[in-house]
């Protein structure tokens, strides 16, 4: 009964007071040759959403107070945007092609959580963490959440830490996607804790400003009016390899051998295969999110920050392109097309070619049926390695609402397996909640 009573409390409840707002800018100014920072076509064609990242913090006795915490974290802050200086402009509410690097700052909240650390990761829903974030800056509400809705410009970047009763801490923070993708977020993140540990300390963001794109592709509409829950599943690197050797088993008795699968691979097959297979088998496809800094022939540095993802579409018109041979040989076979890409200007031409051939379309039609599903893996970007000085997070995710169909693939933190986080249609997840295939490697 008390189990009940405290998800009861989790659900009804307010838990987070706000206690302070700030701005916080940059500690030396943008040198004026950089005050425009232009888009590239891949910034211009993602959703003008907010990629929220929370990492919690136990509590230590390495700072006196909680005052004095934030007040480094809002002094090194300061100093990480002398870097960062187009996370401290400003950019067009509406179709932006640029960021406005005025110096303006980012915001920046502090918040009282009451609940303990413990209870709160322990007892609480993914649906909670929206509380943590600043404005509800979380994925697909962001714009319409923003506080200030008679501003025609935004800050990229906002920052709410949170307190909770036992002293432990919540590092929340939400980046327009405009500017950056997950692997640019999770690096800030971890330039940001470096320079909270040691001013001194050298952090080199690599920003390429583009020239000015005139790009006009309808986006695809993903915000039904189904109810959506997030979810999240642990499997643990035995319980994979456990998945890699069925998958090869079964590619081989199919006439479709594989050979090297990788955890990332065989475990978007599963939840691909079982998420489509609640019902009678139907026509479906899924889009990988593909980081392209280091395939191209001439690549670009890891330390980029930007949008440099391009989507990795496996359609399943029939029961036998769901078995994990051609699954897998087809993620495998377009993972190399990219590999042959020459350079940026290559990868432009080739993903406007995708999308002028009706691509957009396809989706839509894909979508609007329910047979559209999404898989984006985090898995070796860092997340536990963002050390503010506390010691390590004991817990990184994502916030929000991840969009119907959606699957978010992330290292755990004892780096002994897979945290997945998976969004689908509230009556579609309890019974994925109970598929056997899945509790068989979970």
């Amino acid at each position: 009964m008390r189990m009940i009573s405290t998800l009861i409390r989790f659900s009804r409840r307010q838990l987070h007071t706000i206690v302070s707002r700030d701005i916080i800018k940059p500690s030396s100014p943008t040198p004026t040759h950089l005050k425009t920072y232009n888009l590239s076509m891949f910034d211009i064609l993602v959703m003008n959403t907010f990629t929220p990242i929370v990492s919690f913090y136990p509590n230590t006795t390495t700072y006196a107070s909680f005052h004095d915490k934030t007040l480094d974290l809002k002094k090194s802050l300061s100093q990480t945007l002398t870097k960062y200086y187009p996370f401290a402009g400003r950019l067009p509410k509406t179709a932006p092609t640029y960021v406005d690097c005025n110096d303006h700052g980012a915001d920046f909240l502090e918040a009282s959580i009451d609940s303990t650390l413990s209870d709160f990761l322990q007892k609480s829903q993914h649906e909670d963490l929206n509380q943590l974030f600043p404005h509800g800056l979380v994925w697909y509400e962001s714009n319409k959440n923003y506080h200030d809705q008679s501003d025609s410009h935004v800050s990229p970047l906002a920052v709410q830490v949170n307190r909770f009763e036992c002293g432990g801490l919540a590092v929340a923070v939400s980046l327009s996607h405009k500017i950056g993708d997950a692997s640019s977020l999770i690096r800030f993140l971890n330039d940001w804790a470096k320079v909270t540990q040691s001013s001194s300390c050298s952090i080199e963001p690599h920003f390429i400003s583009f020239k000015h794109a005139n790009i006009n592709f309808p986006g695809v509409s993903t915000e039904g009016s189904k109810e959506c829950v997030t979810r999240s599943f642990t499997f643990s690197n035995k319980r994979l390899n456990d998945l890699k050797h069925k998958v090869i088993t079964m590619s081989i008795e199919s006439g479709q051998a594989i050979t090297n699968p990788t955890r990332v691979e065989v475990l978007t097959w599963l939840l691909y295969k079982c998420a489509v297979g609640l019902d009678s088998f139907k026509p479906a496809g899924i889009d990988l999110l593909a980081n392209i800094r280091r395939t191209m022939l001439e690549p670009i540095p890891e330390n980029s920050i930007g949008n440099f993802v391009v989507l990795i579409e496996v359609d399943t018109k029939n029961e036998n392109e769901m078995q994990p041979g051609y699954f897998i040989s087809e993620i495998k076979k377009k993972k190399r097309e990219l590999g042959g890409l020459k350079d940026l200007e290559t990868a432009c031409g080739h993903y406007l070619n995708k999308l002028s051939n009706g691509e957009i379309e396809d989706h839509q039609r894909r979508f609007d049926a329910d047979a559209a599903y999404m898989c984006s893996s985090m898995c070796r970007y860092g997340l536990y390695e963002i050390d503010f000085g506390w010691g390590k997070p004991m817990k990184v995710t994502m916030g929000g609402y991840l969009g119907i169909n959606t699957f978010v693939l992330m290292d755990t933190a004892n780096g002994d397996g897979i945290e997945a986080l998976v969004c689908l249609e509230k009556q579609d997840m309890d019974r994925f909640q109970s598929n056997s295939e899945v509790q068989a490697f979970c």
